[in-house]
């Protein structure tokens, strides 16, 4: 026990050095906890034994980040998501999972290997683009709001995709009635959300608000506790964590627990990285390289066209489709955590995911610093984007 105790406690010196490391560069910080597992992993220096804990951990870090993501969709701000999020969200998403699934069968992989990295290309990062956007205080730009609306539609979108998989993952019967199970638990479960939100939550968060501590402990509690019950019910513990916190986005103390919480999820998701990092097979990535290129520049220039040319066909402005088109030139968490699943269920083989984190990381990477320069872009690109322009 002392051995795992100083272990985790040298990980995070580790990963507080490359962290600063990666700000120093204007970088997101998970890139350096990839990067830290990867180094303390078999392939470096071999270091990590605490596998145990160390996982453990990285499910829990899991469960708040789906938890945080389902506390953000207030009921009253997915209705007024707008057209316009929702085209361009709609649009990105069947656009990438399209040409996406074509690319990766022709660089030779399987059909079901081919649609998990497709749909997982499809995914931007809420997190990241959202500190960005903060950062250089365009939140409220009219590109940042609508960013931010084709992210909630994304985030949405991650949820039932971890459910169907779960849920087809769960074996016996065919896809099809596999799919009515899951929209039969699916309706079951929303009408005893609807009743636990409107008679028993907001008195029972009134009543644990009334001690800063208990209010947190009970959020966390009732986050990890639905992920359970949601992993017992085959909707997947993700699904089960994003219903929890959807359930108390519409309460008074949603800005609260989120603020709470979100230290506490990137404590967690460092270890979710790390333990990634250290899984890793090195034996096999060099033969994703060129793959993870081809991907990751079909994600840096593919995703930021479509959402443009959308805009533009509604009547945005090019400049206004160029910036809120960067914002989806990455690939995001839950791609590596949707290939994950896939590979706890026996869908896909550990190359999947040497792929993917690959491209996430270059991408991530790369479109970092294509929304912090993005006026400078615009400045250089402008003149070539009139055919995003509406003449009318």
């Amino acid at each position: 026990m002392q051995e795992h105790f100083s272990e985790l406690a040298l990980l995070l010196i580790i990963a507080t050095a490359c962290g600063a490391v990666a700000m120093r560069l204007r970088q997101p910080v998970l890139i350096a906890y990839i990067v830290v597992g990867i180094v303390v992993g078999p392939a470096v220096l071999g270091i990590v034994s605490a596998h145990d804990q160390i996982d453990l951990l990285a499910q829990m870090g899991i469960a708040v980040l789906l938890f945080l993501v389902g506390l953000k969709l207030d009921l009253a701000h997915v209705r007024h998501i707008g057209a316009v999020a929702l085209a361009t969200g709609l649009g990105q998403l069947l656009f990438t999972i399209a040409v996406g699934f074509g690319l990766v069968l022709l660089l030779g992989r399987t059909p079901v290997e081919a649609l998990y990295v497709a749909v997982a290309l499809t995914f931007s990062s809420t997190i990241i683009i959202v500190k960005l956007l903060s950062d250089k205080r365009e939140i409220d730009a009219l590109h940042g709001r609508i960013a931010v609306g084709f992210l909630i539609v994304q985030d949405l979108a991650v949820v039932l995709a971890m459910m169907v998989v779960s849920a087809l993952g769960g074996g016996g019967g065919e896809p099809t009635e596999v799919i009515l199970s899951l929209l039969w638990r699916v309706a079951l479960a929303a009408v005893a959300l609807y009743l636990l939100m409107r008679h028993v939550l907001p008195w029972a968060v009134t009543l644990m608000a009334r001690s800063q501590e208990l209010l947190l402990i009970s959020a966390v509690a009732w986050g990890v506790g639905l992920a359970a019950l949601g992993e017992w019910a085959g909707f997947s513990k993700e699904a089960g964590a994003f219903l929890a916190g959807f359930s108390l986005a519409s309460t008074s103390y949603r800005d609260a627990i989120s603020a709470r919480l979100t230290g506490i999820r990137d404590f967690l998701l460092l270890f979710f990285f790390i333990d990634l990092g250290a899984r890793l097979d090195f034996s096999t990535l060099g033969g994703e390289l060129w793959p993870a290129l081809v991907l990751s520049l079909f994600v840096l220039i593919g995703n930021p066209l479509i959402v443009m040319a959308i805009m533009g066909y509604m009547g945005y402005r090019k400049r206004t489709g160029f910036l809120a088109g960067l914002t989806v030139a990455q690939i995001s968490e839950f791609s590596i955590i949707f290939i994950a699943m896939g590979i706890s269920l026996g869908h896909v083989g550990t190359e999947a995911l040497g792929l993917v984190t690959l491209v996430g990381v270059t991408t991530i990477a790369v479109s970092t610093y294509m929304i912090l320069y993005s006026h400078h872009l615009y400045h250089r690109l402008g003149p070539w984007l009139g055919l995003f322009d509406q003449r009318t």
